[in-house]
């Protein structure tokens, strides 16, 4: 698997860099909410496994399930909307070509995951922190009908609110 290189792509200033560097992959704030809330409903899951494609922010092994906490700007939601208005502010071809290259790279993680025979639930930032008891519930019962064989593939769903 190969992305694409920013090596001719800067960001605009030192300070943009600075503020992007500090951004961090894992234990992101709307992550943390969500574990909290699926431990405190008693479900019992790994995170971050980095032998998986993608290292999913919460993995449900035995269910074969993996969830990834998507944050709205890094993985293009609404993209067509933010697109245009990310090409008039700073940076735009950097930006535009960072986040396409993050959606790419989630389509081709969901696709390995999916052919290694996992699951794969994709969640918004924005949703987790308006929506997190239903989406936890609902995690709750994917979770709990496919140990039970109730449920044969729930592959690539996205919460929608």
């Amino acid at each position: 698997m190969r992305y694409p290189s920013f090596k001719k792509l800067n960001p605009a200033t030192p300070s943009s860099a600075k503020t992007k560097r500090a951004n961090q992959a894992i234990n992101t704030r709307h992550e943390v909410i969500l574990r909290s809330a699926l431990h405190r409903i008693g479900l019992r899951f790994r995170k971050n496994l980095k032998y998986l494609p993608g290292i999913p922010d919460i993995v449900f092994p035995r269910a074969k399930i993996v969830i990834f906490c998507d944050g709205d700007f890094w993985h293009g939601r609404d993209w067509y909307a933010r697109r245009s208005k990310i090409s008039k502010g700073s940076n735009p071809k950097y930006w535009v070509a960072k986040i396409e290259a993050n959606m790419k790279r989630d389509r081709e993680v969901n696709e390995q995951l999916i052919n290694a025979g996992w699951d794969v639930i994709r969640i918004w930032e924005t949703d987790i922190h308006s929506n997190l008891e239903t989406i936890a519930k609902e995690i709750e019962k994917l979770v709990k009908a496919k140990i039970k064989n109730q449920i044969e593939n729930v592959s690539l769903r996205r919460f929608k609110f």
